[in-house]
């Protein structure tokens, strides 16, 4: 289970990286497929837009970090913590009436896949 584990973090955080430069690169892109309506047009929302695009790239990095230099228990606590990112975002796509679907076909699977794999990692005791 621990090589499972080490794999969907690995995932999670190359994911995520690659989804904050998207948002860097290509904010408008990027929205489409979060659940959530485009936000109203303006001179700033590209800006606004690409700031998720660093924090997901700060999130993912975090996680590979602790992969890196980190015992396993502390990539599970750090999987565990970051997995409200996506129990989060799924729970504003459906206060906002967004797409139910993305909202738990995407960020609740990935909800579930981060516990899922945190739970043996932050079990281990060495």
């Amino acid at each position: 289970m621990y090589w499972f584990s080490m794999a969907v973090a690995l995932l999670v955080a190359l994911g995520i990286i690659a989804l904050g430069i998207l948002y860097l690169a290509n904010p408008r892109a990027a929205t489409r497929s979060f659940g959530l309506p485009l936000p109203e047009e303006g001179a700033n929302v590209a800006w606004w837009l690409r700031l998720k695009g660093v924090r997901d790239i700060s999130s993912g990095l975090v996680v590979l970090a602790l992969m890196a230099w980190g015992p396993p228990r502390v990539v599970g606590l750090a999987l565990l913590i970051e997995a409200l990112i996506p129990v989060g975002d799924m729970s504003l796509i459906l206060a906002a009436k967004g797409s139910t679907w993305r909202a738990f076909g995407i960020h609740g699977l990935t909800a579930v896949l981060m516990i899922v794999a945190a739970i043996p990692l932050f079990m281990q005791t060495a």
